[in-house]
């Protein structure tokens, strides 16, 4: 069996990606005022959730063309753990520096860049347990058991999988829920699980009823509190969650520096997967456990009928160790322990004609960086004037960039250039272990550009045409695609992301890093195996950026 992909799907997909009003995070609510967000947080429980037919920061599944009717990805380029060590797989800690900015002045200087405009967001990710999701033919998952690795193409009775992501969002620009910030200044996080309700072996998916309330791939959500709560009113599963799940409110989350050195934690309880972020320079912590006590949990597979039911669960890891075997069987990406960023997002709209919160960039504005204005095309979607912003006063867009042609795609990556530039997300390999003193023993670098490039060009059954420098919708290459490299500090081995930068030990070929394609099963109709290639990875045989312990 082949999958079809058109270029079709990537037009409807921009034209739907942000009309979907009234069904989802991206139905309009929006705010340029901090104090006006967190007042709405305090009184509006209107039903909201979010919508990965949509959403920029979800899961990428294998098969959306077949699950949501048109393509659904961005881009995410990747750096990945693996450890034969009991533990491994679940239970971690990373230290993190949270990037700087450049200054606000003259935001739109040519070869000027900011963190909202190269990521809406970045993760620590995790596989995780849930029986009402893919593939819906095991009842139970055993927690923190590699029992549970089941190769696609041997067998599709694989438990029930999610996908973890702890995400961290950018300041200074328009806010949340229907942008990236949630503060002028300081950066938010927020604990995100991804699971899909769908039967590959049947084909069946949710009920309609219950897939138009929380998606086919719902998500449950929830900022990192100062206490380890949920906000009050702010239910994380998708059955329940509302407004006030997705607005940040400072009196309760753990709000974070630009600079500031995060120990991110990540371990299992008794009562499901709790992350912890303590600030190493501020002095401040936060935290946030996937448990059923504080509101999280599955969506009841029920593909037929109109019954739509939280089921209350304790989020557990799935996996002991983490290596290739230990994968999320629904996603396009191979990993479970990862950190991964997500590009491919912001251009800007410039021109005389209004931008609507949400719409799409006017005919007769313009997308592209001030030194190389082009006209607005199908992908140019939720869009945002500059008077919606927190803090830069810049006009873009940040739905999918399938022209590869965004602020992403520039020369305009940290290099070292702090007055142009921001500063590199900056952080440790995991330590694991009962006191967190062990190094992972091999990594990789990994990206989803198959899926996401033009599938007119590149074909994702067979490999052909798929190139590691993606391809513009002029047919040439983009003029950027940023990189792993690792430097030393004092506490030891960092991996940066970006353009090369001063001290750099080792950028592994910059862009070759990311390897050969990889071909990947998955289960099709009836239970047969598809091998299809999503994604470039390359394996090292040795961890080159061990953690002082």
């Amino acid at each position: 069996m082949q999958i079809v992909r058109s270029k079709l799907t990537l037009i409807v997909f921009s034209v739907l990606l942000y009309s979907l009003v009234g069904v989802g995070l991206w139905y309009g609510y929006a705010t340029p005022s901090h104090a006006r967000a967190a007042s709405a947080a305090s009184t509006n429980s209107q039903h909201m959730f979010i919508n990965c037919a949509s959403r920029t920061t979800c899961a990428d599944v294998w098969n959306s063309e077949q699950l949501f009717g048109y393509y659904v990805g961005h881009d995410e380029p990747s750096n990945l753990f693996y450890s034969n060590v009991p533990g491994s797989g679940n239970r971690m800690r990373y230290v993190l520096t949270l990037p700087s900015d450049p200054s606000i002045n003259n935001p739109t200087e040519p070869g000027k860049s900011y963190n909202f405009e190269l990521h809406p967001a970045f993760w620590f990710g995790m596989a995780m347990c849930d029986t009402q999701s893919f593939p819906e033919l095991l009842s139970t998952c055993t927690p923190d058991s590699d029992k549970n690795i089941v190769d696609p193409a041997i067998s599709p009775r694989h438990p029930g999988t999610a996908f973890m992501e702890m995400q961290f969002y950018p300041p200074g620009w328009t806010p949340w829920p229907a942008g990236v910030s949630c503060d002028p200044t300081q950066w938010c996080a927020a604990l995100n699980i991804d699971s899909l309700s769908q039967n590959p072996v049947t084909g069946q998916t949710l009920n309609a009823t219950c897939a138009a309330k929380t998606g086919l791939e719902y998500v449950n959500f929830a900022f990192i509190t100062k206490n380890g709560v949920p906000q009050p009113n702010s239910p994380p599963n998708p059955v329940d969650s509302n407004v006030n799940t997705f607005t940040p409110n400072p009196a309760y989350d753990m709000f974070m520096n630009s600079g500031d050195q995060i120990a991110v934690t990540l371990h299992d309880t008794a009562n499901g997967l709790k992350i912890e972020l303590n600030d190493l320079t501020s002095g401040q912590s936060g935290s946030m456990t996937a448990s059923a006590k504080n509101n999280f949990g599955g969506v009841k597979f029920a593909p037929t009928g109109t019954t739509c039911q939280d089921v209350p669960y304790n989020f557990h890891p799935m996996y002991s160790t983490s290596s290739e075997k230990t994968r999320v069987p629904w996603a396009a990406h191979s990993y479970n322990v990862a950190f991964s960023d997500e590009i491919g997002h912001f251009d800007f709209c410039n021109g005389p004609n209004a931008i609507s919160v949400g719409g799409s960039c006017p005919s007769g504005n313009t997308e592209g960086m001030k030194t190389d204005p082009e006209p607005t095309d199908g992908d140019d979607n939720a869009c945002f004037p500059a008077s919606d912003s927190l803090l830069v006063q810049v006009s873009g867009c940040i739905g999918t960039n399938s022209g590869f042609d965004g602020m992403p795609y520039q020369n305009v990556w940290p290099d070292g250039n702090y007055t142009l530039h921001p500063t590199p997300i900056r952080f440790t390999s995991p330590l694991t272990g009962p006191t967190y003193t062990v190094n992972y023993s091999r990594t990789a670098f990994e990206t989803d550009l198959p899926i996401v490039e033009n599938p007119n060009v590149c074909n994702i059954n067979t490999g052909a045409g798929c190139t590691l420098i993606p391809l513009t919708d002029d047919n040439t290459p983009a003029v950027f695609y940023p990189f792993y490299s690792i430097t030393n500090s004092q506490s030891g081995c960092i991996w940066r992301l970006g353009n090369h930068m001063p001290y750099s030990v080792n950028d592994f070929g910059q862009n070759a890093q990311y390897g050969t394609l990889l071909n990947q099963a998955y289960t099709g109709l009836g239970g047969s195996p598809i091998t299809i290639f999503d994604d470039f990875r390359q394996i090292l045989s040795k961890n080159p950026c061990t953690t002082n312990q």
